[in-house]
């Protein structure tokens, strides 16, 4: 459950990821990213992609992955303490040169090179969902953010069948 903030829980800034099981040992390494670039990223930098409710983070992973493989792969849902939310960067919206990266659609090397120069500048970066325009991915590269966070709880995700109900019977 996520975790309420003060004063009616014990606050913290937390972020949430979802990961196929076997990954989730290494859901901080950033390899995917590392290997294939993202969003945010360039191929080479090991950015790791979270969320600050769980919500969003199925969400990231189902628009890509699709609701399916959620409901038919074990997976594992992963939240982390940031240690100091001063380390956290939030980038406004009206500040990224192209409006356009804020929505869905294949990122452009400009994207990727702007998400490389905030990476490289700070330690956990804050910025808009292209698939939930209301909610946030936090970015950190793993290599630069190591030891500061925290890992807090690994679960293993059950989707709820509902998103993944039966096609309909044909009539005769």
């Amino acid at each position: 459950m996520t975790p309420l903030p003060p004063p009616h829980g014990p606050g913290g800034f937390v972020i949430w990821r979802l990961d196929q099981r076997r990954f989730a040992p290494t859901w901080d390494s950033g390899e995917g990213a590392f290997q294939a670039g993202g969003r945010w990223n360039p191929a080479g930098i090991r950015t790791v992609y979270c969320a600050l409710d769980p919500a969003t983070a199925i969400l990231e992973v189902a628009v890509h992955k699709t609701f399916l493989v959620l409901d038919t792969q074990p997976h594992t849902l992963t939240a982390a303490r940031i240690n100091d939310p001063q380390d956290i960067f939030v980038v406004d919206p009206a500040s990224i040169p192209n409006p356009n990266w804020l929505h869905p659609g294949t990122p452009s090397a400009g994207q990727q090179s702007f998400g490389a120069r905030l990476l490289a500048a700070h330690h956990f970066v804050l910025i808009p969902s292209a698939v939930s325009t209301h909610s946030w991915n936090l970015l950190f590269d793993s290599t630069r953010a190591a030891g500061n966070y925290t890992l807090l709880s690994q679960e293993p995700f059950a989707l709820d069948t509902r998103l993944h109900p039966p096609a309909p019977r044909a009539s005769p």
